[in-house]
């Protein structure tokens, strides 16, 4: 699981893999809320990760606000790490919860292999319909 906060001294966390590590990462945001000592101003949660030109891109997933929207789910939103969970406006405290799936080269290989063999299995002969 993953669990972060986000206030006025520590605007940003980020989450990353190690590079030596072949594994695929997905990292998925479930919920965003405001935490207890929130003030009611605009907090806004911006997600910063890269593009498929490995440009920086930083893009507002949440702005909650504690008399009107003091929780937001993203039904898991996911992403690839590495990312950065940015408080881009307010004090927060804002709590991020979600979770981190690894999924192993080898499972994903036994995973095609399995649909390779069930791609092989051979189908009985199409018969014309009847008239």
């Amino acid at each position: 699981l993953l669990g972060c906060e986000l206030t006025a001294s520590t605007k940003s966390y980020t989450f990353q893999v190690d590079e030596d590590d072949d594994s695929d990462h997905i990292l998925a945001l479930s919920v965003v809320c405001l935490t207890d000592g929130a003030k009611d101003e605009c907090n806004v949660v911006e997600v910063v990760g890269r593009n498929h030109e490995n440009q920086e891109i930083a893009v507002p997933v949440a702005n909650l606000k504690l008399s009107c929207q003091p929780l937001l789910s993203l039904d898991n939103f996911k992403l690839q790490p590495p990312v950065t969970f940015r408080l881009a406006a307010g004090s927060g405290p804002v709590h991020l919860s979600g979770w981190h799936r690894i999924m192993h080269r080898e499972e994903a290989s036994l995973e095609d292999d399995d649909l390779s063999e069930e791609d092989e299995e051979e189908l009985p002969p199409i018969k014309p319909a009847k008239k």
